[in-house]
């Protein structure tokens, strides 16, 4: 079954052959990256890695992320960072370690045209604070981290449909569903409009069943336990007690519902 879908994706990831992978994926509209799935992907080179990302990617946008603690070091990253394509947004976290605000740093870079992706946001008073330090901007992301915050028994989809109304007055800006866990957040992300979704790979693996027939796709449930339950050589002596009588005939027929 055909879905469409008007929400863009981009893939969350640092590995390079993935990369090249997916930029010729046309349901591929963008890429991300983070100093935690750079580390994971055993990146040692910052800058060597990123160039090579952007050897790749030369028409999609391209997040990286700023690693330092201190704003003044920080701001700089950011304005290195920026200057290596037209197609990077610098990623600068809503606070630092320290509890301190971004915001005063990314009404700078927005001052600069830096497009920025402010990042690790899950509350909508960080929603409300950044805005006006964007109205500059030619352009940027607000990433609200909705799984994890459905990690913490909280719906993101009230806050996201907030964040929304909250930008109306910025069209250069887009929200960005981060930290997907499953492809229905896809399909969250898509009825209220979100403009974004980041995903690794493990909930990109799974677009293909978007749409899936449920009767057919219990059917092949079925089988594949069938299959696995045959493969592993699995048996069972059965005491003779629970052997049903090969002559009896067992019929079943489901109960008639009665309306009340």
């Amino acid at each position: 079954m055909q879905v469409n879908l008007k929400v863009k994706i981009f893939a969350d990831g640092a590995d390079l052959e993935s990369i090249a992978k997916l930029n010729a994926n046309p349901l591929i509209a963008g890429f991300t990256t983070n100093p935690t799935l750079m580390r994971k992907a055993a990146v040692h080179n910052y800058k060597q890695f990123a160039l090579s990302v952007l050897s790749i990617v030369k028409d999609k946008p391209v997040s990286f992320e700023v690693f330092s603690d201190e704003f003044p070091e920080m701001e700089a990253q950011a304005r290195e960072i920026a200057s290596w394509g037209e197609n990077v947004y610098v990623k600068i976290p809503i606070t630092n370690t320290k509890r301190h605000s971004s915001v005063p740093l990314i009404a700078r870079l927005s001052a600069f045209g830096v497009k920025v992706n402010v990042t690790a946001m899950m509350t909508l008073q960080q929603v409300k604070a950044v805005l006006p330090a964007m109205k500059l901007s030619p352009a940027g992301y607000l990433s609200i981290f909705a799984g994890r915050l459905a990690d913490a028994g909280i719906d993101p989809e009230p806050l996201m449909l907030c964040a929304l109304e909250l930008m109306y007055d910025y069209p250069q800006l887009e929200l960005l569903w981060a930290s997907p866990r499953e492809v229905f957040n896809i399909v969250q992300c898509d009825r209220i409009g979100c403009h974004i979704i980041t995903c690794t790979d493990d909930v990109l693996k799974k677009i293909p069943i978007l749409g899936k027939d449920p009767d057919e796709f219990s059917q092949e449930t079925v089988q594949m336990f069938y299959n696995d339950a045959t493969a592993a050589g699995y048996t069972l002596d059965v005491d003779k007690k629970f052997a049903p009588d090969s002559q009896a005939i067992i019929s079943f027929a489901p109960p008639v519902a009665h309306m009340p």
